[in-house]
């Protein structure tokens, strides 16, 4: 586990990889209850007889509930304890390069891309790789953006 407390550590780290986390089964529950919340309840990823026929061979996660899994994911690689506030600050980019099977198991990989100074605080830009066991292409790979605001 990689602990910052200073914007200095950040800025130090950059380009580094953080660490590679443990992996993770992604079950059929889980699934169910990401459709639930958000109401896409699309045959692919909630009925296993109809999906076992089609096109994947088994329900597939979504690809949203893919990317939600990086934070969760990422509290055993790192954490950063800088003073302020840390505001999820967007997604510059996502790509879903292989479905991801329900029953499959994942692990996250991540890369410190940026740290920029703003005007409203510390910029911060994490490369996200999702990988599946036994696969030659991640379920995910996604920039996203934290910004940290100075101590009030």
């Amino acid at each position: 586990m990689r602990t910052f407390t200073s914007l200095d550590d950040l800025r130090t780290a950059v380009g580094e990889e953080l660490g590679v986390g443990d992996w993770v089964e992604i079950d059929q529950e889980r699934v169910n209850l990401f459709a639930d919340a958000t109401g896409d309840h699309q045959w692919i990823h909630v009925d296993v007889d109809r999906a076992a026929q089609g096109p994947f061979g088994g329900t597939i996660a979504h690809g949203y509930l893919t990317l939600s899994l990086v934070p969760w994911l990422g509290e055993s690689i790192f954490a950063i304890e800088t003073p302020g506030a840390k505001l999820n600050y967007g997604v510059n980019k996502v790509r879903f390069p292989q479905p991801l099977l329900v029953g499959s198991r994942v692990r996250l990989r991540v890369v410190l891309a940026e740290v920029t100074d703003l005007a409203s605080g510390t910029q911060v830009v994490l490369r996200h790789t999702i990988e599946i066991e036994g696969a030659s292409k991640p379920a995910c790979v996604a920039e996203t953006v934290v910004l940290l605001l100075p101590e009030a």
